[in-house]
């Protein structure tokens, strides 16, 4: 069966879950992981559904999971009523929930309605997602490193946020099944993991909101500990979970020196508006510890950020308080989101809040930011010119191939000199970026 993925590493877990899975592995047609992050996005996802839905051929249906396609992660019952453009296709579309293997217990406890909060969860302290990994483990693998969900679902209502109503309240693994996982793909002679989650940093703490309780040091530690897998990628980081204890791991040479930080905002005011749990001072003083990490292997660390520009009421000192943050810092990439209302179909708080920020100032500040962006990301680069890197080869064609080094800069033919003999997929290659 093909398949299309949207945006997060979450849907590259379940994509490879559900394409491996008993339901779907004798059906044709298409699997799409989809993605509600902006309207952008909702738009993009008619016309590649539209589109993909007349060129069928017969007994083929296109299989859609993820945000698009569920409410507190189950099959969208409603899918049809809310996106009417599709009525249409509707006997060729099937509309699946989160996860073929549900958690257990199941069903979950509702929501209470009408309460912008979420109810504190019933489950118990650290309740698990059961058995998750068992289909996987004799399975082959849909891409060359293996993304491993640490925890999934949220309980925090960030003002921006559609996708929290989506999935569900927070649960997380326990470790010796996610350690289970690896060790499986460790023993196939894979060389990366990529340890992915909704909030990853609150594993398995009762609830996403826990800020200052973080385990996920001891997680690391464990995994340190019973596997040998050379490369193992922190995925997104919510940045006031963030503590000394997993600053301390992060010198480990095993621990990909790459930090990609959900900031969304440099302003204090914004931040508070967004519903964030930090605000100007504490992320700086943050970005500093990050920058002041000693690697054991002195490689130079890559920060990555998502950042939310033009949220209602952001004025020109608040969008140059998250451009000097980048600045200031050196954020080698940013995932840079125009803010969106949400206001097809189904919306989010901030939509109707006031001073929504003129069309002409969201383009300037945009193209300012990616300017920005693109002289960090060049001086970043040319920085690593002629420094050992070890780079994990993830494709090759023909004489070409790509892969990423350890500090997240892609590499290929062009820029970085190996032995012709020595390009292999999931191979490790060390030389000198040129």
């Amino acid at each position: 069966m093909e398949y299309k993925i949207f945006w997060c590493k979450v849907n590259k877990y379940y994509t490879d879950k559900w394409l491996l899975s008993d339901y779907l592995k004798w059906k044709d047609g298409i699997f799409v992981a989809s993605c509600v992050v902006t309207d952008s996005a909702k738009r993009k996802w008619i016309k590649f559904i539209k589109d993909v839905a007349n060129g069928l051929n017969k007994n083929e249906k296109i299989y859609i999971s993820w945000c698009w396609a569920f409410k507190e992660w189950r099959a969208q019952k409603d899918f049809f009523e809310i996106y009417p453009e599709l009525s249409e296709y509707k006997w060729v579309i099937e509309v699946l929930g989160e996860d073929p293997n549900p958690p257990i217990p199941s069903p979950f406890p509702p929501r209470e309605k009408g309460n912008s909060k979420n109810v504190a969860s019933s489950l118990p302290r650290g309740e698990t997602e059961r058995g998750i990994s068992e289909k996987l483990k004799t399975l082959p693998q849909l891409y060359t490193k293996k993304f491993v969900l640490i925890q999934g679902w949220c309980d925090s209502f960030c003002t921006f946020c559609l996708t929290v109503i989506k999935r569900w309240r927070h649960f997380s693994r326990t470790k010796e099944d996610i350690v289970s996982e690896i060790l499986e793909f460790e023993k196939s002679g894979w060389k990366e993991v990529v340890l992915t989650g909704i909030n990853l940093w609150a594993w398995w703490l009762k609830s996403t909101n826990d800020i200052w309780d973080s385990r996920l040091a001891e997680l690391l530690e464990y995994i340190l500990e019973k596997t040998t897998i050379p490369r193992i990628r922190i995925s997104s980081l919510w940045p006031e979970f963030v503590d000394e204890a997993c600053l301390k791991i992060f010198e480990n040479s095993r621990i990909y020196p790459h930090f990609h930080l959900s900031i969304q905002s440099g302003s204090s005011s914004i931040l508070k508006s967004m519903s964030r749990h930090y605000d100007w001072e504490y992320m700086r003083k943050l970005l500093e510890k990050f920058r002041n990490i000693k690697r054991e292997d002195w490689v130079d660390i890559s920060l990555w950020a998502d950042i939310i520009v033009w949220f209602p009421g952001e004025t020109e000192e608040d969008f140059l308080e998250t451009y000097n943050l980048v600045k200031d810092y050196k954020i080698t990439k940013l995932h840079a989101f125009p803010f969106s209302a949400h206001d097809m179909w189904e919306s989010v708080p901030a939509w109707k809040f006031k001073n929504q920020v003129p069309e002409k100032t969201k383009k300037d500040r945009m193209d300012r930011l990616l300017e920005l962006w693109d002289k960090v990301r060049d001086e970043f680069i040319a920085s690593q010119q002629w420094k050992p890197l070890h780079v994990l080869i993830e494709v090759v064609k023909s004489w070409t191939w790509k892969g990423w080094s350890e500090n997240y800069i892609e590499c290929n033919e062009t820029n970085f000199k190996i032995e012709s003999w020595k390009i292999g997929k999931n191979e490790i290659v060390t030389w000198k970026l040129f």
